[in-house]
């Protein structure tokens, strides 16, 4: 999972860049980066680790112009510790173009075969952004009329992109000299929206992954960019849309609802926290139906995500609500950390346990899910060490039993604590006196109560349902075992990236 930034304003841009990123920070900790464009020069500057790490005085000064994009990382294809993999990317022609990327690439090998052998390009990393960044770069060329390129050009290549490629993917590129484009894959998985901002010499517009960045730096949500979508907005300001896919059909993410997206954010029209307080509702039946209400003394979220879920579950059942876990805001979230030694480890000091609203109460535990189990279990023993007599544990979602292709980190079934055990065995695997999750289509109408117009989802972690289409067994299987050859959890600190690139503009 990933957060991707693109602006075109009328003055410079690297601080509202900078300051997007810090609101996207939740999608990525890994890695961050910043290009922006000024006359015929582009400047980049990325690095791994969080934003406020990457980024000094010196790297945002050497950042001018008045467009660019940006991007956080979160990793599941290619190398968590190799700093070349941060974005964006570049290539130099034709015209140049940089690109962030969010989501997972299905065909990446063999459109990496394809690069090399039919259309002579090279991919320097195994990360399949750069890939795609070559497959729009390839098209554009195609497309190009002489040394002039006109937005129905840059359409025509984003539909040959679409036809080219599969899985999840919303993009954000600059091409030097012209302006922002912006896509977003056929079936919508990955969140994408735009806004804009009225000033005195001009409009300026940009592109995000959640609505919450533009909220936070004064732009104005239009709306969602629809799935197979892609809008182009020119230097001069001028704005283009165009529907480049040949059967888009939107089957958002379900997982941006249930943990990825911030509670304050909009994605495809419908609010994650009025998802998460239906889900609540829904659980909380669920919860009647399995469990003695009169056992249960107090309810209890696990910070942060799940705290409307909980919520509304005390409030449904008539239960008392608490806060027995304080968080450490200065700790990353855990699911998205890589490597099971660190997550494990950053679970005690991330939250502790209060031992005045545990001691001697049986306590029912909501969290938005469970996929590894180590937090879960590490949790439900921090409860029990504070004195709780009992500890309920309670999923605001289904179990995770299947991996996620399309961009979260879950690839691997032998990591997913769900796969191939009952939910009796994953009770005792994470120490609960009683274990309850969500139902399926409970999830899908919890967010589906709030937006009707939403009626599909790709939920495949939970229903094993892929909706490209092109995932087998066989796949599946070589995803794994390639995880399996490169561990993750070794990141090293500190790699950076900083470079000046000349270009000239096209038609100068």
């Amino acid at each position: 999972m990933c957060g991707i930034l693109g602006v075109v304003s009328r003055a410079p841009v690297n601080q509202l860049l900078y300051d997007g990123l810090l609101l996207l920070q939740h999608r990525g900790q890994d890695a961050a980066g910043i290009a922006t464009a000024s006359g015929k020069k582009f400047s980049m500057h990325k690095g791994n680790g969080q934003v406020r790490d990457v980024f000094r005085t010196r790297n945002m000064r050497s950042l001018p112009g008045n467009s660019g994009i940006a991007h956080v990382r979160y990793p599941t294809a290619g190398s968590a510790n190799d700093s070349e993999e941060a974005q964006p990317f570049y290539v130099n022609a034709p015209f140049g173009i940089t690109l962030a990327h969010n989501g997972n690439l299905t065909n990446s090998e063999q459109l990496k075969d394809e690069m090399f052998r039919r259309d002579r390009r090279h991919i320097n990393t195994e990360s399949d952004s750069e890939v795609l960044l070559n497959v729009l770069a390839n098209e554009l060329q195609a497309v190009a009329v002489g040394s002039r390129l006109e937005p129905d050009d840059i359409f025509r290549a984003v539909a040959e992109v679409q036809r080219r490629v599969r899985g999840a993917y919303a993009c954000v590129a600059e091409i030097a000299g012209y302006g922002v484009l912006a896509f977003r894959d056929p079936y919508g998985i990955r969140p994408l929206c735009y806004g804009v901002a009225e000033t005195d010499n001009g409009t300026e517009y940009l592109v995000a992954s959640e609505s919450v960045a533009l909220e936070g730096l004064g732009f104005r949500m239009v709306r969602d960019i629809h799935p197979g979508e892609a809008v182009f907005i020119h230097l001069d300001g001028s704005f283009h849309a165009r529907q480049c896919a040949d059967k888009p059909m939107l089957s958002p993410c379900i997982f941006e609802y249930v943990y990825f997206a911030r509670p304050d954010s909009v994605i495809d029209g419908a609010s994650i926290y009025a998802t998460r307080l239906k889900m609540g509702e829904y659980l909380a039946e669920r919860i009647a139906s399995e469990l003695r209400l009169g056992d249960i003394d107090v309810v209890m979220p696990i910070p942060d995500t799940s705290r409307p879920s909980a919520m509304q579950l005390a409030r449904r059942l008539n239960l008392d609500y608490r806060e027995g876990f304080l968080k450490n805001r200065y700790v990353g979230r855990t699911f998205i950390m890589p490597g099971q030694a660190v997550r494990r480890k950053s679970v005690r000091q991330k939250l502790n346990a209060m031992s005045v609203e545990f001691k001697g109460r049986n306590v029912l535990l909501v969290d938005d899910s469970i996929v590894r189990g180590t937090t879960s279990h590490e949790i439900v023993q921090m409860a029990r060490d504070s004195g709780a007599n009992k500890v309920y544990f309670a999923s605001a979602s289904p179990p995770v039993r299947y991996p996620n292709v399309y961009g979260i980190d879950m690839p691997t079934r032998g990591e997913l604590i769900a796969s191939g055990r009952s939910d009796d065995e994953i009770r005792l695997a994470i120490g609960a006196d009683a274990l309850v999750y969500q139902d399926i289509e409970a999830l899908k109408r919890s967010i589906s109560d709030v937006n009707p117009a939403l009626s599909r989802f790709e939920a495949s972690c939970f229903d094993a349902r892929y909706v490209t289409g092109d995932i087998t067994p066989a796949y599946l299987d070589r995803i794994e075992a390639a995880r399996d050859a490169a561990p993750r959890g070794q990141e090293e600190e500190g790699g950076k990236a900083q470079m000046n690139l000349h270009f000239t503009v096209a038609g100068d």
